[in-house]
């Protein structure tokens, strides 16, 4: 049945009223969305501190010292797995903020895809700059 012409974006909720479906959320699960933004933010927060700490106590304060640490393998798998958490949390916390706060469709539309074409561009810049040296 097509409501309001949404072929596959709607559902008959309880009392038979129209319910749109989450197309854009991450998981379509607000347990997995939560649990997600749980474990990114313990990325991050990992991340960070291991930055913090090499910031602390590393005795030489200099680029070749830095780019010797951030380049080496734990720390290039560590920053793609930092920038994936990023980017979940990320869409999470706007898809979230679009949803509840941009009523307008079209607008709401345009601001996801807006979100996900800079969470994208964020990822493969993030990508080149661990993998290109």
């Amino acid at each position: 049945m097509d409501h309001f012409g949404l072929v596959g974006l709607c559902s008959i909720g309880p009392g038979g009223v129209v319910m749109v479906t989450n197309v854009t959320s991450l998981s379509r699960n607000g347990l997995s969305d939560w649990m997600i933004q749980r474990i990114s933010a313990l990325v991050i927060t990992a991340y960070v501190i291991i930055i913090v700490g090499f910031l602390v106590f590393c005795s030489e304060g200099t680029y070749v010292a830095w780019h010797q640490f951030m380049m080496s393998g734990p720390m290039r798998i560590f920053g793609v797995l930092a920038t994936l958490a990023i980017a979940a949390h990320a869409w999470i916390g706007l898809w979230t903020i679009a949803t509840d706060y941009i009523k307008p469709a079209c607008i709401r539309f345009v601001f996801q895809w807006v979100c996900i074409a800079a969470n994208v561009t964020y990822v493969l810049w993030a990508w080149r700059i661990f993998w290109s040296s």
